[in-house]
């Protein structure tokens, strides 16, 4: 999904197809979405009409550029939908005739992926194309997913977890797997991700409503000041006794309304919008509307996991701390074999560190004489039971939780020693889990895992408190190790040993103070809170329902991608501010240009140039000439703005009263000089070329 280029003019093709729409979009039943462009539309075909008359080449001029203007808005919306276009092209041609091995009771039998239905049982197995959304529901599988993601590394999919989710179009490589089909046809992922893209009928906004009623509010204010202007000008040549001195030709007066609405960012507006919702896109991210990029402009709280996002997700085993008494290689030993029946991360690393460091490797422990206790959840236990040739229980190994380990030696009759419970207090305090090993009912000592923390997250989170963000870490952990990870990783607040509802109320809590909420997640526990949250990001690896819940899907998978989605957000309400800011300072200069030359023979004194000429201080040509340049500026100015709607200003993370200054001062300032400098060079070029 991710392109190779950020510069949309490489791409010729792309040009031509945003050229063919824009043009498509000239019909007004289209131009009518845009009222402020509408409005210019209207004024264009009043103007064209008026050459039946007056086929001047100054009217004629003025025709084709106020046609221009129009055009040049449209082909900036259909430049940042013909980007979406193209890359629903690409995930089009994901789509295949493929064919589906459906479940029939003990029979499998070959249908087309087109008639499957949500509940059908399918079997997938390698060089197999997964004919439709689903769950995993028996076995593993690795799967090719480069037709989404655009990435090529296969990933693991397997029943039972939160990556149980797969998707239509996608690749098994190896083993087999059997797909539960959670989408009717044409309700896939894939068809959802294709008609957000290319939809052009992108729902606006609140901001983007905001912004358009108070656009819309300055048009129809200018268009009554530009409808009394006649009246004016008749009223004040009776009374210099000077009829025709004012020129208020129907192209003239269409000019002025034109260059003072705020067509630049009339013209733009919609383009931002999609542009949004593109670069997220390209960043791998697929938005569900555009209310939910807004949103996490706006995001001052934000719900981080610990694992996975703040820390790399493996505990590992770092440190054998044996009991006085106890050599540390004996401790490894046994600490070994309670894990030979631990499948986690966890317990294998502790059969890695114990062969790593003293050479020790798994030994025959087979039945009769020895039963393995696998780990689980429940008892947060594992080990082996030796038994004799009566099948008596002789003697048993375990390693597991602190708490569950001294209720187990506790039970057993044995002691649980002071020094043990303060070295496991201590590894909690530094961020570590401890692991406690007994044998025959005796503590042993303890195995510290250490989950460590990604490199560089502290200065992340430090750039998220300067744009205003409050930091929470999510974690199951107990408190004293959450406490430990929070304050090595900078996080503003935690919550430790943290439930699915207890999620969802600390949502609901913020929200009622008027925060907005962001988080992220990827498994059914975590449905609750990314549908209760502002910004809810699920992973596109993780299960249906999480995908079904959140407003936002990031199709690689990484949970630290929430800080990228939330720099987005407020560059696209940097930019929608900034070309705001730009296109109001943009008017001034116009006025200058327009209403001077207008007038500009009014009160005149034996002929010579009235008072109101004093107004034409950038010394324009001619009324003609500063007119026509006025028009021309204001339509190439929205073709040189393009690039930056699309792209958007570069958001950097210093306060809100700095960041409005900053933009005060590029965007007003730079917007009230740059059509000064412009409208002169348009017309001088104009009078060089004997247009005027």
């Amino acid at each position: 999904m991710k392109t190779k280029s950020n510069n949309i003019f490489q791409d010729m093709a792309l040009w031509r197809r945003a050229l063919r729409d824009a043009l498509y979009k000239m019909d007004p039943r289209e131009q009518r979405r845009n009222v402020v462009m509408f409005i210019v539309w209207i004024g264009a075909a009043l103007v064209t009409c008026t050459l039946l008359r007056h086929a001047t080449a100054f009217n004629i001029q003025i025709t084709l550029w106020l046609w221009f203007t129009v055009l040049f808005a449209n082909w900036a919306e259909a430049l940042a939908e013909g980007r979406g276009k193209a890359q629903a092209d690409a995930l089009r041609k994901t789509r295949s005739k493929t064919v589906a091995h459906r479940m029939n009771g003990d029979k499998i039998e070959t249908v087309p992926a087109a008639d499957l239905r949500a509940g059908d049982m399918v079997v997938c197995e390698a060089g197999d194309v997964i004919p439709a959304d689903g769950e995993v529901v028996e076995g593993i599988a690795t799967v090719d997913e480069s037709a989404i993601t655009g990435e090529s590394a296969p990933v693991i999919r397997e029943s039972g977890g939160d990556r149980s989710a797969v998707t239509g179009g996608t690749r098994v490589i190896s083993d087999r797997i059997e797909v539960r089909v959670t989408s009717q046809p044409g309700h896939s992922f894939l068809d959802r991700m294709i008609a957000l893209i290319e939809s052009a009928k992108r729902q606006k906004t609140p901001n983007e409503i905001a912004l358009s009623v108070v656009l819309i509010s300055l048009t129809v204010l200018f268009i009554l000041v530009v409808a009394t202007l006649p009246a004016f000008a008749r009223y004040s040549e009776l009374a210099a006794n000077q009829p025709g001195a004012s020129v208020t030709s129907i192209a003239v007066l269409v000019s002025l309304l034109v260059c003072l609405m705020p067509t630049t960012i009339g013209g733009l507006l919609s383009a931002i919008g999609i542009g949004g919702m593109d670069q997220m896109m390209r960043n791998n991210v697929l938005a569900m509307s555009g209310r939910a990029v807004e949103a996490a402009g706006d995001v001052d709280v934000m719900l981080l996991d610990k694992t996975g996002t703040i820390t790399l997700g493996n505990r590992m085993a770092t440190a054998f701390i044996p009991v006085s008494g106890i050599e540390e290689s004996a401790l490894a030993d046994v600490a070994q074999l309670a894990s030979l029946a631990d499948e986690t991360p966890e317990g294998r690393s502790i059969a890695i560190l114990a062969k790593e460091r003293y050479g020790l490797r798994g030994r025959e422990v087979a039945a009769p004489h020895a039963r393995f206790v696998q780990f689980s959840a429940r008892t947060r236990m594992s080990g082996v039971d030796f038994v004799d040739s009566e099948g008596k229980v002789t003697c048993s190994i375990r390693k597991g939780a602190a708490e569950a380990m001294r209720q187990y030696v506790e039970k057993m009759g044995g002691l649980y020693p002071t020094t043990v419970a303060a070295a496991v207090e201590q590894i909690s305090r530094s961020g570590g889990t401890p692991i406690v090993v007994a044998d025959c009912g005796r503590i042993l000592g303890i195995v510290h895992l250490k989950d460590v923390v990604k490199g560089g997250i502290r200065e992340r989170f430090a750039k998220l408190r300067k744009m205003g963000i409050r930091t929470i870490m999510i974690t199951g952990d107990n408190p004293l190790t959450a406490a430990a990870i929070a304050a090595e990783a900078g996080v503003d607040d935690f919550m430790a040993e943290a439930k699915p509802e207890d999620k969802l109320d600390l949502i609901r809590k913020e929200q009622a103070k008027g925060h907005l909420v962001a988080m992220i997640g990827d498994g059914t526990n975590d449905s609750p809170a990314l549908a209760q949250s502002d910004v809810g990001v699920a992973m596109h690896s993780g299960t249906q329902a999480a995908r079904e819940a959140g407003n936002m899907v990031d199709l690689d998978s990484n949970p630290t991608k929430l800080l990228e989605i939330v720099e987005i957000g407020k560059q696209i309400l940097m930019t929608r501010g900034a070309l705001t800011t730009f296109s109001f300072a943009n008017d001034v200069a116009k006025y200058f240009a327009i209403l001077p030359a207008m007038f500009s023979t009014l009160y005149a004194v034996r002929g010579g140039p009235g008072p109101l000429s004093k107004l034409n201080v950038m010394h324009l040509h001619s009324p003609e000439s500063a007119i026509l340049s006025a028009v021309v500026f204001n339509a190439l100015i929205i073709v040189s703005l393009i690039p930056l709607a699309l792209k958007g200003v570069k958001y950097r993370p210093i306060g809100a009263s700095a960041l409005l200054i900053r933009n005060m001062v590029i965007y007003g300032l730079g917007g009230l000089i740059a059509p000064f400098i412009g409208i002169k060079l348009v017309d001088m070029l104009l009078v060089a070329l004997g247009l005027v």
